[in-house]
């Protein structure tokens, strides 16, 4: 369930209620999904909220081809389907001396090959030092390692949130580290290496240039090496970019334009060398957070995002998504609560069906609480359960 499940038809609405009030009535009560009509996804439209719907489960699996009989096409083939080591790191990390679970990077492979998993991306590469390889296998020989683990059960990497130099101008010592990770990166197979972090922490436009300038430089060394480079953001990033109105006591703007801050990075970023990885639950928590702004004449303005719209209008630009969803929570200051992958309600059905692109688009499954301090099994399980709902998704037909 998105929390504005429509902007265009529901902002006015939820407008003219307090803001508690708005977003209870766009809510209604407990669970919901929502499923899109084939028309209305064409039309670019998000269909309005079935009530009391379960989430996709996995007995629709079957149909991995185009057509399934009837049950509609499937959103992510199966050669897009990824994960995050992160969201198992507590499995890559195990002392496989102390437990009989999958232990380490090549039992792990192992064992996401056999849920089901093709794609994988990295979050660095470190393990347990009782792992086949040792504990720090970033180096040219262990990318060889891990490539070769990484072929013998049909997977492939497809990103890492790796290094990016902190300096910028870039310091030579900076710029020989990211070399070496691009030269990691072509080993193990990758198109694309990125980072875990937002391009800059502030909402100054001064410092999204400086961002943007910085970026532009890396990607370009990246494109040299047959790499896309890419960011990963997280809610704060689509937050309102402070580009005009009256100045602060540092000379900074202190009111918006309304265009979000990773909309800017797009415009001013060379769309050859610099590509994106949209965290779709931060997105929808930054939908749930930033839907007003002061505007430069002081008005109070009311904007509500469209993760899949932006999506859409720069489909190129978004090559790779943490596919990470939530429970609708109004309490917790961020509007959800993390789940594993369709146990949640962020509607993926309608999300991929409107961006489209499913043959370039690589979803990774992500779930930060997945590792558990008293169930040892619990993220390898829940990686299962991921995979099965994000095999089921389907475009529904009427």
């Amino acid at each position: 369930m998105t929390l504005y499940p429509d902007p265009s038809s529901r902002a006015d609405a939820v407008a003219a209620a307090t803001p508690d009030e708005g977003l209870r009535r766009s809510l209604g009560l407990g669970r919901r999904r929502f499923l899109s009509t084939c028309t209305a996804v064409a039309a670019g439209a998000v269909a309005a909220p079935v009530f009391g719907a379960a989430p996709a489960l996995a007995q629709d699996r079957g149909a991995d081809h185009d057509h399934g009989h009837g049950r509609g096409h499937v959103l992510v083939p199966p050669h897009k389907r990824g994960i995050i080591l992160y969201t198992v790191r507590d499995a890559t990390a195990r002392d496989p001396l102390a437990s009989d679970l999958p232990s380490g990077f090549r039992d792990v492979f192992r064992q996401l090959a056999r849920h089901g998993y093709r794609q994988v991306e990295f979050a660095g590469y470190r393990q347990h030092a009782n792992a086949p390889g040792g504990d720090n296998l970033e180096s040219v020989e262990g990318a060889r390692l891990l490539r070769s683990w990484l072929d013998d059960n049909g997977l492939r990497a497809q990103g890492n949130h790796g290094f990016i130099p902190s300096s910028w101008p870039l310091s030579e010592a900076d710029k020989d580290t990211f070399k070496k990770h691009l030269e990691i990166a072509n080993i193990l197979g990758m198109d694309h290496m990125g980072t875990g972090g937002d391009p800059t922490g502030s909402s100054h436009r001064a410092d999204w240039d400086v961002a943007a300038d910085k970026w532009n430089a890396l990607g370009e060394i990246a494109r040299r090496e047959g790499i896309k480079l890419y960011t990963h953001n997280h809610d704060s990033a689509y937050g309102f970019l402070l580009d005009g109105g009256p100045l602060d006591d540092q000379g900074r703007p202190t009111r918006s334009s309304g265009i979000r801050k990773l909309e800017y990075f797009l415009k001013v970023t060379d769309p050859r060398l610099v590509w994106l990885e949209m965290d779709i639950f931060w997105a929808h928590v930054a939908q749930y957070k930033f839907h007003t702004y002061t505007a430069h004449d002081g008005s109070s303005r009311r904007s509500v995002f469209d993760p899949a719209g932006l999506v859409a209008r720069h489909n190129k630009r978004y090559p790779l998504f943490h596919a990470k969803d939530g429970v609708v929570d109004t309490t917790n200051g961020m509007g959800y609560d993390m789940v594993p992958f369709g146990t949640g309600d962020i509607d993926y059905t309608t999300f991929f069906s409107r961006v489209g692109q499913r043959n370039y688009h690589n979803p990774m499954v992500e779930d930060d609480n997945s590792p558990s301090a008293t169930d040892p099994a619990q993220s390898l399980r829940e990686a299962k359960i991921s995979y099965d709902n994000m095999a089921a998704l389907r475009k529904r037909c009427r």
